[in-house]
């Protein structure tokens, strides 16, 4: 196979035209070409008149080794990489101790098929309950204001990552191409193929919940063991080295390895870890609101008359404003057609969240705008950002009404420094509801400060952006882990724990689907060589 790449189209072309460059750029005739994959294709929306896509194409064709010698010293045409997974080893006979894997996120999941597939035969614990089961209790917040502690947005099957935009993309660095495995599992899951190959793949949260009971499925035919409704309460360590867990149940598990795949929000599970000596540091985080404009706005924005397109979908942006005071303020987890949702995992607080389905058909965009802070702004202690979250998680609730609604205020009203009192044209998408109002007390005075000088700033960038009557819903608090749970570079495991291996969201090493799934990837590997190694 041959790749080509930076391939450039108009939007709409034909496939005679896509058929007709490949040719051109190869230098052959229709007959040599024997077939060809798309790899990737991306949109350049610069010039909004004339949208165009870019491709890289792995080709067939005949004679290949001519081909590759007319285009020795071009750029663009080139033997196609080997992206496929290999397994670095396979379970000998003679390993006595199955691994655990704590939590069934996206970084568990990965973390816990790798495991299945060399042979490992791993035990899953999940604090939640199975993804159709938590996703009624999910709804029973949404609708009824009735909140689970052990099942909802953060805790069950699929993680915090099942009730999101589904977005299947990262900056992080992936030289072996974890990512392609990750894509190629959710496509064998039933997940849309196109995600192999467009630039920014997204599942949506109803599709996530079929895949993740099919990924489930496939780990148990491989020898893996789930068990839901099981929170570790503690672990054994001697001398530097884990020996065993204990469960709310009162079931001890020996288990020398353990993938701790907890998410961002195991605040309890943080705690015990700590009182337990394993090493945590503070690391920064964001907080600040979600951000809702007609998804129309955004579109005709971006795309000018291309707005509307099927290959385009609904457009997203990315914004970032450096505010007079010091503070960054950033555009976080952007939903396109999408919607706002109730996040908090604990009774009394207030948390949002951004979501939406495969279609992003709904009326609004959403995105968190947010505030980096840092462990300079909650001093003292390793665990002090949990009790910085909560304490604004808490005021949010106290300003919704009590009743899990959430604090909002309209852009121009919050510009202008004055309370809402009824909405405009953008109806808040948050349920169980919005409490209009004054949002100044939900958050410290720098972070409000920050977000006030940005609205406008964006302006320049996306017209209409400061637009009066779109809404700021509060709070987002839950945009990454507000600790790190440090772990050795080479063999990942904790610094003072041997065969602990912190890993994705929780333990501050991942920001999303991909970069938790490719850690869980990472962690799965080590672990086993270190299996290998003492077997």
């Amino acid at each position: 196979m041959l790749r080509i790449s930076e391939l450039t189209l108009p939007l709409s072309h034909t496939e005679d035209e896509l058929n007709a460059a490949i040719l051109d750029r190869l230098g052959i005739p229709a007959g040599d070409l024997l077939s060809f994959t798309l790899f990737r294709r991306s949109y350049d929306a610069r010039k909004k008149t004339a949208i165009t896509l870019n491709y890289t194409i792995d080709v067939e064709v005949k004679d290949e080794a001519a081909v590759l010698a007319r285009h020795a010293k071009t750029t663009n045409v080139g033997p196609t990489p080997d992206t496929s997974y290999h397994y670095v080893t396979r379970a000998p006979a003679s390993i006595k101790k199955r691994p655990v894997v704590i939590g069934f996120g996206p970084c568990g999941l990965f973390a816990a098929l790798i495991l299945a597939e060399m042979g490992f035969n791993p035990i899953i614990l999940e604090r939640g309950k199975t993804v159709r089961e938590r996703t009624k209790d999910t709804w029973g917040l949404w609708r009824q204001r009735e909140l689970k502690p052990e099942s909802n947005v953060q805790f069950g099957e699929g993680g915090a990552g099942t009730f999101s935009d589904g977005k299947l993309y990262s900056q992080v660095k992936d030289p072996k191409h974890y990512g392609r495995k990750v894509l190629a599992e959710f496509v064998a899951a039933d997940a849309p193929p196109e995600i192999m190959y467009v630039s920014k793949p997204h599942i949506g949260t109803f599709r996530l919940v079929k895949m993740i009971q099919l990924m489930r499925e496939k780990i148990e035919k491989l020898g893996g063991e789930l068990r839901f409704e099981q929170r570790v309460e503690d672990v054994l360590i001697e001398d530097g080295q884990i020996r065993g867990l204990t469960l709310n149940t009162g079931e001890q598990i020996e288990a020398d390895h353990v993938v701790l795949a907890i998410g961002h929000s195991a605040r309890d599970t943080f705690e015990m870890l700590y009182e337990r000596g394993v090493y945590i540091e503070a690391k920064p985080f964001s907080i600040g609101f979600r951000a809702e404009h007609p998804q129309s706005l955004i579109d005709k924005c971006r795309f000018g008359p291309g707005a509307g397109h099927p290959i385009l979908g609904a457009a997203d942006y990315k914004l970032v404003h450096h505010a007079s005071n010091g503070r960054s303020v950033y555009s976080f987890c952007m939903c396109p057609g999408g919607t706002v949702v109730a996040a908090t995992s604990e009774p009394g607080r207030v948390v949002t969240n951004g979501m939406s389905q495969y279609s992003r058909n709904e009326r609004n965009a959403n995105s968190g705008i947010v505030v980096g802070i840092s462990p300079a702004d909650y001093p003292g202690h390793p665990l002090a950002g949990i009790a910085f979250q909560r304490e604004w998680e808490s005021r949010a609730y106290e300003l919704g009404g009590g009743n899990y609604n959430a604090p909002g205020q309209l852009v121009g009203d919050f510009i202008a420094n004055r309370p809402s009192t009824q909405l405009g044209s953008v109806e808040p998408s948050y349920k169980p509801g919005v409490t209009l109002g004054d949002l100044n007390p939900s958050l410290p005075t720098y972070a409000i400060d920050a977000i006030r000088e940005a609205l406008p700033a964006f302006e320049k960038q996306i017209r209409g952006y400061s637009m009066h009557d779109a809404v700021l819903t509060g709070i987002e608090t839950r945009t990454s882990s507000p600790i790190r749970i440090k772990r050795d570079d080479h063999t990942l495991q904790s610094l003072n724990t041997k065969g602990l291996y912190p890993a994705g969201e929780g333990a501050g090493y991942a920001g999303g689907i991909m970069s938790a799934a490719i850690d869980g990837i990472r962690v799965a590997e080590a672990l086993a060589l270190d299996m290998v190694g003492q077997g």
